[in-house]
């Protein structure tokens, strides 16, 4: 059980102890069940596009009632600060700043009507834990990321590729790094089914560069005394030697990668100077390119992510719109020329791109209607006084938009709706993180009823293994 009240600190704890002890256990393995029958897959690649932060769905995918800035404008009557615009598909409208994406709906799939956890105290960490691993925190065990399940079950794509690359997020150097690390991580799969991290696009190729000098022999002395250390180290000793193998064939995996031809796929001094320029509007810009040559060359699933650190980017407890309008511009443009470009090779129909956050925000409303949540908003007030009030400044978990092209899903659909007026809750088809973790499953091909035996239980791949894929998505019912 989860307590309403928990603090950062009190989950990071939790969940590097959790961590530990996982490692006493020992190998997961999967468990046979004719319940978990695997579907006929729609998509072999998975891209992740995370807006970490708490995006706003009424001034992004969501539009409502739009009220310009002017002082002495009551808040409680602001529901979206950039006026609608029109997509290439007629019932679909977004909002201002998003003209390059409203002109690629027709090859998407649009949820309004997500729904997450009320988990009473709002912290950015245990949302995102909950949405990348499918479990509210903590957790007596190490949940994987939703990547390392998929990387686990399929595996790799192409043996020198990593098969799940987490792109754009520093784990280190930023606010909340601990709990970041809780769960960008492969939990009890072990290290080879983890993240191979690229914080920054441009500097991939280096990740991949061989170190001077480093021969197959001296690789494999490495190797020996790697292991030695493991065996006499604090946690080593508490390891098992499913975790001990776990951690030498991520390194295998890491050589094999230096030394493979496939590692120019990570350098973008490659792609011509047209194509990088379309892509080029920052760090996320370049990972959405970097994710393109990536899935190109054989990844399984690649996250990439508009990194979150607190108070930054969709982060935002004030300056709302503004903010906003620089989002929009490093978002709009690469995502629509990601779809473009995996559509032009032919990859786009067995590619599923999905676009996420944790949670969506209001100008009024902290948590849910009736929420004890404390307001975290910096910018309180009942009038607008000046352009930092402006934007919708509290986390908001009665609904929420997701974004998802290609890899099976229909084209040109929207799905589930929210109410007109605030509070702007899911009033039709909502769709928990349970049952769109259950359809990217579906979509790759694996059960979302797949479970390991942990600690001597079942562990599923969707929470006590209840996920049910969203049919009504697919282009083609199974």
């Amino acid at each position: 059980m989860h307590s309403p009240h928990l603090s950062r600190r009190d989950f990071a704890k939790g969940m590097t102890a959790a961590g530990l002890t996982t490692l006493a256990g020992g190998a997961p393995k999967l468990l046979a069940n004719e319940r978990a029958a695997n579907p006929r897959p729609t998509a072999d690649t998975c891209i992740l596009l995370w807006m970490g932060g708490g995006m706003a769905a009424p001034d992004t995918f969501d539009p409502k009632r739009y009220t310009p800035f002017e002082i002495g404008v009551p808040v409680n009557k602001i529901l979206s600060t950039f006026p609608t615009i029109d997509t290439v598909v007629d019932p679909i409208k977004l909002t201002a700043g998003l003209e390059n994406i409203a002109k690629v709906m027709d090859r998407g799939t649009l949820i309004r009507s997500q729904v997450v956890a009320d988990l009473g105290t709002i912290l950015h960490s245990r949302h995102q834990y909950h949405w990348h691993t499918g479990y509210v925190p903590p957790q007596t065990v190490a949940c994987p990321h939703i990547g390392s399940w998929i990387a686990r079950v399929l595996g790799p794509r192409n043996p020198a590729i990593p098969p799940f690359i987490n792109i754009g997020q520093r784990l280190e150097g930023v606010g909340e790094q601990e709990e970041l690390k809780a769960f960008t991580t492969g939990g009890f799969f072990g290290s080879e089914f983890g993240p191979f991290n690229l914080p920054f696009p441009d500097d991939a190729a280096s990740a991949v560069r061989p170190p001077k000098g480093l021969t197959p022999e001296r690789f494999a002395a490495r190797q020996k005394v790697l292991k030695e250390l493991l065996k006499s180290s604090p946690v080593g000793q508490s390891a098992t030697d499913h975790h001990h193998e776990s951690m030498l064939r991520a390194i295998e995996n890491a050589q094999r990668l230096l030394t493979s031809k496939e590692r120019e796929a990570f350098d973008l001094t490659h792609e011509p100077k047209e194509s990088f320029d379309r892509y080029n509007t920052g760090r996320f810009g370049q990972g959405c390119l970097l994710a393109r040559r990536l899935a190109e060359a054989g990844a399984r699933f690649i996250e990439v992510t508009t990194e979150y650190v607190p108070f930054l980017h969709w982060d935002t407890h004030e300056n709302g719109h503004s903010t906003y309008a620089r989002m929009k511009k490093e978002i709009d443009r690469p995502i629509a020329q990601l779809i473009l470009d995996l559509e032009m090779r032919g990859m786009l129909d067995r590619t599923l791109v999905v676009l996420a956050s944790e949670f969506s925000r209001d100008m009024m409303i902290e948590g849910v209607p009736g929420s004890t949540a404390r307001d975290q908003s910096l910018a309180k007030t009942d009038k607008l006084g000046e352009m930092k009030h402006y934007g919708l400044h509290r986390h908001f978990t009665g609904s929420g938009s997701v974004l998802m092209f290609g890899g099976g899903m229909k084209k040109g659909f929207l799905y589930g709706e929210t109410a007109a007026e605030r509070p702007l809750v899911t009033v039709k088809n909502p769709v928990s993180i349970r049952d769109l973790h259950a359809t990217i499953f579906s979509a790759m091909g694996i059960s979302p009823k797949t479970s390991f035996e942990i600690e001597k239980r079942p562990f599923y791949a969707t929470d006590d293994g209840k996920g049910q894929a969203v049919r009504d998505l697919f282009a083609k019912q199974a």
